[in-house]
């Protein structure tokens, strides 16, 4: 039997070649977000400025949350809690040092601060002079005193800095001179630039004086180190210690893991779908040939074996070549999303065995799968039926077709029930997007008598616009419904999977952008990425023209009491304005308090503080959040302080007039001024980070399903050339048969595209009417248009090329060819 699947992998290269294309870009797209996913598992991250400390104490990032109410909670059952991230940085006490520096065999402790730090327009980040130790520096110069600073070295050689010179520096929201002191090498390449400043003046820039972001501890036995830390901190050794120095990478090794997820998981499926469809059409093609097989005594059980063992040898070849190709793929995608900031650029890329070995068995999986379907059909067929079989499509709706179509439709509207009935705001996506795959999934189980159904209806619409080629096509389109369905569903689950992801993200845009501008009243800002002093609030508020003035910061709060169980592990939205005092907070309508309530929260730092109920407000659903004031939640973010003042004209100024005067007030200031359309567009590209990684994933995926799509059209089309030839010599010219051709192409795509269409709906209707009220997404025509575009252009190109070049020959030696 082996050798008869070798002889026949010879001599039926197209076909097999077919499969090796739809198994290859499946395995390769799986191997690579395997990767991705094996990244953001590891988040490994190169320790640059705290390479030469062995062990490193910093602070606990996580907080435990409690799945069900406390009060009937065991604190011993650790399966009913769950761990939130700490978005801001969470701090240590200056006292822990010098407890640590008494444990024995310890040589040295040192504690280390960092703080963001403008030098003109460039960015950098300050630390005090005693923590070089933790790299190592080396000194060129002189150790810095009060009112001095020593730069790293890469740093002046690329702006042209020196000894003596003086450098002004932009620090926590105020501006002062140092004289350079001092230049340091690093011994390695650094991320970030530095400047170390005395340890002084380090604690005031940092703005947490009596803090330290991590301690460095030198010598001594790690669980003895342990035990003297306690609950105050964490302590790291060896990779860990990445983990400390930049604490971004707990965060974006989530969100790696749940891209790869979601697009991983996308494309297993969307590989089922054109691994089975490409083999299944494979199969059929040969189907005389399987039929004379029975009819010479070949058993079912020989029959099935020979279609998987073919099936297995072309996927092992497929899946060999991708699982090498997978890492360069995903290394790639990994570098976009670097390059666009989706994930910190000091992760790295990983990929081992597991996601080859995942992306392997996934595939080949599927083939066996496929394999099995395709050659139960043939097997089935008694020896005396066999050649009829060949000749004729008979019954193709099965029990298996049957459950599956109905498990899969009533799956998608469950989904679509769920959304309508129970999700609000932007996180119905999570619900309405997998509803995609089911309705497709429920339509290609059914496509062959859905083909012949639509065919049926477009019968007069085509046969008035095309006349006998029409006719000709759709009954061609009628009676090789197996065969047409087999090109359909690909062309369906493109045009389904683009335009529901593309505009349940253009409205989820929309959405958000519309929400933001709903709540913003003010006409200017003010913005420092080092933060701003709160002294300029007051001199705002006195400038001429200015009707009211707040800072404005976001961070993320966890309610701990009372129970909140519409919380989930990412916590509240959390804003600070000024027009809150003390202890105050201004809550949504779906937390379920009152005026007067007292709540407790946890600020994002982890600092625990209790807050009032100042107002119950009505906020977009989805859109929720708590407002807090400025002067309270500011300390308890990474900054320390707020990065922005919001300001509203009074009546009768104008924006332009507004600006001028800000510039003027805060002049001298590392500042920048901006209308309310600096606002909006920093919001805009915020979203449009999120835009960006969806494009990606869902363009990677469609690309595989394009290449499918012209796979199988120019498979099929192309084992037609005995067929074309008999139409050749019953009369039809070689341009009619063209364009009998061309009108079969339009044909499939007209139905794919209608089904792709009804696809999509299904997701975005039940979507569209929890965020906006309406049945319709938001965002322009063309995208539709382009995608219809793109499908039609594919499916003629792939059908026409391949039937041209099917009747180049005489229509005689196309007759006497075998399949």
């Amino acid at each position: 039997m082996f050798k008869l699947v070798l002889r026949t992998l010879r001599l039926r290269k197209g076909g097999f070649l077919a499969t090796f294309v739809a198994v290859f870009f499946g395995a390769l797209v799986v191997s690579a977000c395997g990767g991705l996913m094996e990244s953001g598992i590891r988040s490994e991250t190169p320790v640059q400025r705290l390479a030469a400390a062995p062990i490193v104490v910093g602070g606990q990032q996580t907080l435990e949350l409690p799945k069900e109410d406390p009060a009937a909670l065991d604190p011993e059952d650790k399966h009913k809690f769950e761990n939130a991230t700490l978005p801001e940085r969470v701090r240590l006490d200056a006292a822990l040092a010098d407890r640590l520096r008494g444990v024995p065999g310890v040589t040295n402790v040192v504690g280390e601060v960092s703080f963001p730090v403008q030098i003109g327009a460039a960015s950098a980040f300050g630390h005090a002079w005693d923590s070089a130790v933790l790299t190592p520096y080396a000194l060129s110069g002189q150790a810095p005193k009060p009112g001095e600073v020593v730069v790293d070295a890469a740093s002046a050689r690329s702006a042209g800095l020196a000894i003596g010179a003086v450098l002004p520096v932009a620090a926590h929201g105020s501006v002062g001179s140092f004289r350079i002191s001092g230049l340091a090498e690093a011994p390695q390449a650094m991320r970030d630039s530095a400047l170390f400043f005395g340890s002084s003046d380090a604690e005031r820039l940092s703005g947490h004086p009596g803090r330290f972001d991590t301690i460095g501890v030198f010598g001594g036995d790690v669980a003895a180190v342990t035990t003297a830390v306690g609950g105050a901190g964490v302590v790291t050794t060896g990779a860990g210690r990445g983990a400390f120095e930049f604490p971004e990478t707990g965060k974006g090794g989530e969100n790696l893991i749940v891209l790869a997820a979601v697009s991983g998981g996308l494309s297993a499926m969307v590989m089922v779908f054109v691994v089975a469809g490409t083999l299944t059409l494979s199969t059929q093609q040969r189907q005389r040939e399987l039929a004379l097989l029975r009819a010479v005594g070949t058993t079912p059980r020989q029959l099935r074996r020979m279609v998987l063992g073919e099936a297995l040898v072309v996927g092992l070849l497929a899946v060999g070549v991708a699982v090498v190709l997978g890492p360069v793929l995903g290394h790639w995608l990994f570098d976009q999303l670097t390059a666009h900031h989706v994930v910190p650029d000091v992760l790295r890329f990983e990929q081992g065995w597991v996601p080859a070995t995942v992306a392997a068995a996934a595939s080949l999986l599927a083939v066996v799968a496929a394999a099995f379907v395709a050659g139960r059909r043939a097997s089935l067929v008694r020896p005396t039926e066999a050649l009829a079989e060949a000749a004729v499509e008979r019954r193709w709706l099965t029990p298996i077709r049957l459950i599956t179509a109905i498990l899969c439709f009533a799956g998608g509207t469950a989904l679509a029930i769920v959304t309508v009935a129970v999700m609000t705001g932007p996180v119905a996506a999570s619900t309405a997007g997998p509803s995609v795959m089911l309705w497709a999934f429920g339509l290609a189980a059914i496509s062959p008598g859905v083909t012949k159904l639509m065919a049926t209806l477009l019968r007069w619409p085509v046969q008035a616009l095309t006349g006998v080629n029409g006719r000709v096509a759709l009954r061609n389109t009628r009676v090789g419904a197996v065969r047409a369905a087999g090109a359909v569903t690909p062309i369906m689950l493109a045009v389904g999977i683009a335009t529901a992801n593309i505009y349940l993200q253009t409205t989820q845009e929309a959405v958000s952008n519309q929400a933001y501008t709903e709540d913003l009243r003010a006409d200017a800002v003010i913005g420092a990425p080092s933060g701003l002093d709160p002294a300029v609030l007051g001199r705002v508020r006195a400038t001429p023209g200015v009707a009211s003035a707040s800072e404005y910061l976001t961070s993320t709060v966890f309610v701990e009491k009372p129970f909140d169980s519409s919380q989930d592990d990412d916590g509240w939205p959390a804003l600070g304005v000024s027009e809150l005092t003390g202890h105050a907070v201004e809550v949504p309508e779906k937390l379920g308090r009152h005026v007067g309530d007292t709540l407790s929260l946890r600020l994002g730092d982890g600092t625990p503080v209790d807050v009032r109920v100042a107002a119950v407000v009505s906020q977009r659903p989805g859109f929720e959040k708590l407002v807090l004031p400025a002067e309270l939640l500011a300390p308890h973010t990474t900054l320390g302080l707020a990065p922005q003042l919001l300001v509203s004209a009074a009546p009768g100024v104008d924006t332009a007039t507004l600006t001028s005067r800000l510039r003027e007030a805060t002049a001298g200031l590392p500042v920048f001024v901006g209308d309310r359309g600096t606002l909006i567009a920093a919001h805009a590209k915020g979203n449009e980070v999120g835009a960006w990684v969806n494009y990606l994933l869902v363009g990677m995926i469609l690309a595989y399903t394009v290449i499918s799509v012209v796979n199988t059209l120019v498979m099929a089309t192309a084992k037609r050339r005995r067929e074309f030839g008999q139409q050749r010599l019953s009369g039809f010219t070689r341009g009619q048969v063209l364009r009998m051709a061309g009108v079969e192409g339009g044909l499939i795509a007209t139905i794919a595209v209608l089904l792709g269409t009804l696809v999509a709906a299904g997701a975005i209707v039940p979507f569209c009417l929890v965020v906006t009220g309406s049945p319709l997404p938001s965002g322009p025509v063309t995208i539709y248009l382009a995608v219809l575009a793109i499908a039609v252009v594919l499916s003629l190109v792939a059908i026409l090329v391949p039937a041209w070049a099917a009747t180049r020959g005489r229509a005689v030696d196309a007759t006497s060819i075998g399949e």
